[in-house]
This record gives structure tokens, C-alpha cells and sequence, in this order.
């Protein structure tokens, strides 16, 4: 596709964004030989996107206010450059009516649609108006101008409870709020028009009925300034989270073809009532009898556009960027097919375990382990605004990047996601990664049994956070076994695996479940495994309280590993991450990952190796209390000292009748996970 000699040509294109999103747009203006621009905040200055671009353009400070919302500035970037088009990417000045007028102005191309269009679906209550005038079917609500709080409540008691409130002006879940019942509904309007206000600058509401257990179902749709228009079929975004998307795929589960045709041609019915240019997203909902109603359209190209590429084949950027010139969109209705499945995966920067709290930090390590995972190139794609040694900062979206795959049908694009999540190798950052596989590897989910509260209904499965099994103990062993090979030297008094002289290699490894330890009342979250190898080559020996393993590992390509315990072999993918709070062990595969502390136990065993286990600190803490006397004799089970960590106490106890020899801490002193507490001698 040449763009150079179009109706209005393009050589080179400004991206007013940031992020994946810019590193993506950017890909494709380079394989179409257009000039790539960069702008950047002071916080960016060193990010991925200003890298990748071929100029790149200072807007101001870190806050988004003063540099990827400050319209002069993009504006003025484009000027000094020599832009012939602006793609805002999504998220910041992408649907803002003001933007687009201020590049028409300058005389330089928007890659999106007309202001009008953007202000038609900006005001919810009209843009509901206007569809229903098209013919595109509503879920039953109020729209109106009146917005006296007794005429709102009488619209809700006519809907029927339960109802949506919605701020007009609003998206992202802000100013949205679920009124079960009559007596909930001032609060809720109060909170509602609270919210809109801070967010939007206005405070009026639409009301909808809440459907109990919908789909949300979205049509990607395209038109141009011939007055043409398509629809590239669905995606299925039901898996959300406070209203914001987690996982996507296309096309709809269940969707039959009559279905499909009449979703589509009433996203396109409504893209053309609004005399719309470019590429839209028309975002109903789907009930379970197959009814679909109007939610809003997005004038801009949506985050999941990639699962509709991988379906279709079609670079949806490229399209944009046809149209913005003013060619006829690349492909009729009849030329559009479905093939196969794909899903996308979005890989957040926030701890879903402290209630998806963003999180921040430099990411030591981040990539895809393709050939360890034995995933196919093509199947895979990571869209991602991030490298290893970028920081996160608290400034923008926390989102890092996009898992995208395809399959040929659901079942094999969703066991190579799977495959997928368990090859994302990110380090330094806490991530979502981790629920990402537990939502994908849900029963339901891969039954394909969707709504929009799905996360909600399946909480205490996604959130419970389970304890290894001795085997699995035993297979993070013999992979801390084979680290220990791996630094091992040739001089005996060097060696770290085991060696000894005229007898059997011997290890003994703690390891340290940190997702239990904090619950734990004692010292049971540390396991203690004794590994014995009686010559050099043979399978290791395990002990692991009291359960005896046989196995060994063997190094494959990339990070994957092939473990075998007692004759069954098993892939996996094999990690060693260091931290200021001790090393920990990741061991994972399609179903999920296991992440361990460890360290090696040093001393010769005398019999009674789950002593110094169970003696040292199990993680970070203060010691409380000393309870018992140096030199006094104990019985098995005597509380002896009391530590507090994560404002928990855990008391530690006798693990056999013996001896306390000293103690190594007093009262207030701070101690690190693994240190040795104290000297005890079990008796014999």
C-alpha cells in the first residue's frame, strides 16, 4: 500500500501516546516506509516507544496534564517535525473532540474519525437518542434532560431493579454504580454524581437495566470517507474488572451466523448514523436468550484490536492509516472471513492479591520464552511499551503489555495461551501474570461459560492461593539441586551438589512457600529436603517430611527443564530470581506456577536435619519474645521464642526434646528470612 501517493499523501506520522500502543503503531508505520515521531513526558524520556521511533519530541513534565493532555503541546510537536498525520493511539486526547478540531486546524490528518462523530458518542444520554433513530436496539433505560433526583428514582421504580447508574459524560467505570433495590438508590446517585463530577466535569446520569448475568459482546466496525463501511465480526470482553477488560477473544463464543450478521450490520447502521470515518468499536450487551442491546461506541481503536487481526489477518493500523489518507477501505464485507481463535491477555504492573493495587519498579528481567515453551511464533505476540531495565512509574495506565494468540479453534488457542502466560518472564515488578493463569485454566472459562461478573462469581477460586504438595517440593528441589550444580567447582572444599568424601552426596535445601508463611502459626511453611545421590549421575533421593521421591532434571532448550519423579516426566519452565529478601525459585507450566524461597542448609546431618530447618526465621520479622531460658531442656512442641512479620505473630517451637544451647537474637531485633535463631541440640 502506497500512502504516498494517496488523495491526501502521508510520509511520515506523529503517535500522541505512549506505551505499547505507540510501539505498535510505530511498527506499522515502519513497515509501510512512513516516518515515525515520538513524544515523551520527562518521566519517558528513556522508555521503549521513544527508542523505537525514528524522532522523538519533548511535551513537558511527568504528569499527563502537562504533556500527553497539553493539546498546543502535541500540536506544536507536529509542527516542528513536520507531520503529515497525528494517531492518538487510545487513552489520552484519542476521543477528544477539541484535539481533532486543533489538527484540522493545523492542517495536519487525524487518524480517527470527525470531531462531530467523537461528540455524538461523547454524550451518552444523545448518542442512546441517536441509535435508537437508527434502529440499533437499547437495553430499556432513561436518557432524558430531566435530572431532578424524584424523577430519576420514578425512571428507576418504571425500568424495574436492578438498574445501572451511568454518568452521561463518563466511561471506564466511573460514575457507574449496580442499584439492587429502591432504598439504595439516593446513595448510589449521590456517589454516582460525585464521581462523574471529579472525573468529567458533569454530573448527569442515565439509567439502564442491569442485566443479571449478560455478555459483553463488541463489534469492530470501519468506514471511510467514500461513505463505506464494514464490519470485521466480534470479540467477547466479558472477563472484567472493575468494569475494565482482562481477557478478550474473538470471535464470541456460541455465535451463530445470523447472529453475527445482525450485530454487525447494526454497528455499521450505527457508525453511519453518525457520519463516522475510521475504526470504531459498537459495544453491546448479550443476554442469555440471544437479545443484544446498545452500550456505547468507542470512536478509536480499541486495546483488543489484535484478537480481530489474528482472526482476520488484517493490520487494523494500516487500514487507519488508509483511510486518514483517504483511500477506500482495503477490503469489501464479502471479503472479510473468520479464521480460527484468538485471545488476548492484558499483562498489568498491580497486585491482585492487595486488591489490584498498581504496583511500581524497575523491571529487572522481562521477555517470552518462545523456544522453551515450544510455542509457535506465528500462534504468538507480545505487544508490549516495555524492556528489561525500564522502570514503572506511577504516572500512567499500569499496563506493560498484551499477551495475544491464535489457534484454530478455542481449545487450542486457549492451551496455547496457557503455554503462553507460563513463558512471560517478568522480574522486578509485581504483576497479574500469575491470575492470568488462574482465570485462563478456570473450568468455567475454558467451558467458555462467560458474563461480565465472571471474576465476581468465581472469586474464591481465582483468589485462593494453594500450598504445594511434597512433590512439588520435590521437584523445586532437584531444581535448586541443579543450581547448585551449576556453581559447583572442581575442588572438593569448592563443591556446592553434595559431593563428599567416601560417601554419598548429600544435600539438605529449605524451601519456603512466602504465600503461606505469613499464615502459618508456627514454622510449617518451611519444608526441609534431604537429597542424597549415591554416585555421580544417579537419580537423586528426596526426603520431604517423611515422603521419599526418586528423580532427576535435565536442562532443554531456553528456561525449560524436564523433571522426573519417581518415572514421571514432566516440562516445565525453570527460573532463579534474586531479591533483596532472598532467592526464590519459580517453577511453572500451563496449569500454573509454584514460587519458592530456598536456601541451602549448611552442617553435617546427624539425623535430625529438620532441626535447623524449623530454627531459622521462616521470613523478615522482628523477634517478640524469648521464651525459655539458654541452656534449658525442652520437651517437642515447647513455644520457645515469638517472631512478628506482616503484623502477624508466629511462634516457633521445640521440634524435639532437647536442649536450647543460645540464643542468636534478643528482644526487638530485626531478622532476616533464613537466619539461624538459635542453637539446639536434640536429644538421642
Amino acid at each position: 500500500m502506497s500512502l504516498a501517493n494517496a488523495p491526501r499523501p502521508l510520509g511520515s506520522v506523529l503517535i500522541a501516546n505512549r506505551g505499547e500502543i505507540a510501539c505498535r503503531v510505530i511498527r506499522t508505520a515502519r513497515r509501510l516506509g512512513l516516518r515515525s515521531i515520538a513524544v515523551y513526558s520527562d518521566a519517558d524520556a528513556n522508555a521503549r516507544h521513544v527508542r523505537e521511533a525514528d524522532e522523538a519530541v519533548r511535551l513537558g513534565p511527568a504528569p499527563a496534564r502537562e504533556s500527553y493532555l497539553d493539546i498546543d503541546a502535541v500540536i506544536d510537536a507536529a509542527r516542528r517535525t513536520g507531520a503529515d498525520a497525528i494517531h492518538p493511539g487510545y487513552g489520552f486526547l484519542s476521543e477528544n473532540a477539541e484535539f481533532v478540531a486543533a489538527c484540522e486546524h493545523a492542517g495536519i490528518a487525524f487518524v480517527g474519525p470527525p470531531a462531530s462523530a467523537i461528540a455524538a458518542m461523547g454524550d451518552k444520554s444523545a448518542a442512546k437518542a441517536r441509535m435508537e433513530t437508527a434502529g440499533v436496539p437499547l437495553v430499556p433505560g432513561y436518557h432524558g434532560d430531566d435530572q431532578d433526583d424524584d424523577h430519576l428514582r420514578a425512571e428507576a421504580e418504571r425500568i424495574g431493579y436492578p438498574v445501572l447508574l451511568k454518568a452521561s459524560a463518563g466511561g471506564g467505570g466511573k460514575g457507574m454504580r449496580v442499584v439492587e433495590s429502591s432504598g439504595d438508590f439516593q446513595a448510589a446517585l449521590d456517589g454516582c454524581r460525585r464521581e462523574s463530577k471529579a472525573a468529567f466535569g458533569d454530573d448527569r446520569m442515565l439509567i439502564e437495566k442491569y442485566l443479571t448475568r449478560p455478555r459483553h459482546v463488541e463489534v469492530q466496525v470501519f468506514c471511510d470517507s467514500q461513505g463505506d463501511g464494514v464490519y470485521l465480526f466480534e470479540r467477547d470482553c466479558s472477563v472484567q474488572r472493575r468494569h475494565q477488560k482482562v481477557l478478550e477473544e474473538a470471535p464470541a463464543p456460541g455465535m451463530t451466523e445470523p447472529l453475527r450478521r445482525e450485530m454487525g450490520e447494526a454497528a455499521v447502521r450505527a457508525a453511519r448514523e453518525i457520519g463516522y470515518v475510521g475504526a470504531g468499536t459498537v459495544e453491546f450487551l448479550l443476554d442469555a436468550d440471544g437479545r443484544f442491546y446498545f452500550m456505547e461506541m468507542n470512536t478509536r481503536l480499541q486495546v483488543e484490536h489484535p484478537v480481530t487481526e489474528m482472526i482476520t489477518g488484517e493490520d487494523l493500523v494500516e487500514w487507519q492509516l488508509a483511510v486518514a489518507a483517504g483511500l477506500p477501505l482495503p477490503r469489501a464485507q464479502d471479503e472479510l472471513a473468520i479464521s480460527g481463535h484468538a485471545f488476548e491477555a492484558r499483562l498489568y504492573a498491580e497486585d491482585p492479591a492487595q486488591d489490584f493495587l498498581p504496583a511500581t519498579g524497575t523491571l529487572e528481567r522481562f521477555g517470552l520464552d518462545l523456544t522453551g515453551a515450544a510455542l509457535d511464533a506465528d500462534r504468538v505476540r507480545l505487544d508490549s511499551g516495555v524492556d528489561a531495565g525500564d522502570a514503572v512509574s506511577m504516572h500512567y495506565d499500569p499496563m506493560l503489555a498484551k499477551l495475544i494468540v491464535h489457534g484454530d479453534d478455542r481449545d487450542q488457542a486457549l492451551a496455547t495461551l496457557n503455554r503462553a502466560l507460563a513463558a512471560l518472564d517478568v522480574v522486578g515488578v509485581t504483576t497479574n501474570r500469575a491470575f492470568l493463569q488462574r482465570l485462563a485454566g478456570h473450568p468455567a472459562f475454558q467451558r467458555a461459560e462467560l458474563d461480565t461478573r465472571f471474576i465476581e462469581h468465581h472469586h474464591d477460586d481465582l483468589f485462593a492461593v494453594r500450598s504445594p504438595d511434597a512433590a512439588t517440593y520435590a521437584q523445586v528441589a532437584l531444581q535448586a539441586l541443579d543450581h547448585l550444580q551449576g556453581e559447583a567447582s572442581d575442588a572438593p572444599w569448592a563443591r556446592r551438589d553434595g559431593w563428599r568424601l567416601n560417601a554419598p552426596r548429600q544435600v539438605r535445601i529449605a524451601l519456603t512457600d512466602p504465600a503461606h508463611a505469613a499464615d502459618a502459626g508456627d514454622s510449617a511453611a518451611v519444608v526441609t529436603v534431604r537429597a542424597e545421590r549415591p554416585n555421580a549421575g544417579d537419580d537423586w533421593h528426596l526426603s520431604v517430611n517423611g515422603e521419599r521421591f526418586q528423580g532427576h532434571l535435565q536442562r532443554l532448550e531456553g528456561d525449560a527443564v524436564a523433571i522426573t519423579l519417581d518415572g514421571y516426566r514432566r516440562r516445565y519452565l525453570a527460573r532463579h530470581e534474586r531479591a533483596a529478601d532472598g532467592d526464590r525459585l519459580i517453577l511453572g507450566d500451563a496449569h500454573g506456577e509454584v514460587r519458592l524461597a530456598w536456601r541451602r542448609l549448611d552442617g553435617v546431618d546427624h539425623g535430625h536435619h529438620e532441626v535447623d530447618a524449623t530454627l531459622a526465621a521462616p521470613m523478615h520479622g522482628t523477634v517478640v519474645a524469648l521464651l525459655v531460658e539458654p541452656g534449658q531442656r525442652v520437651d517437642k512442641g515447647t513455644p520457645l521464642m515469638v517472631m512478628e512479620a506482616m503484623k502477624m505473630e508466629h511462634t516457633l517451637s521445640a521440634p524435639a526434646d532437647g536442649h536450647v544451647e543460645s540464643f542468636h537474637f534478643q528482644g526487638g531485633d530485626t531478622v532476616g528470612q533464613g537466619d539461624v535463631l538459635l542453637n539446639f541440640t536434640a536429644e538421642e
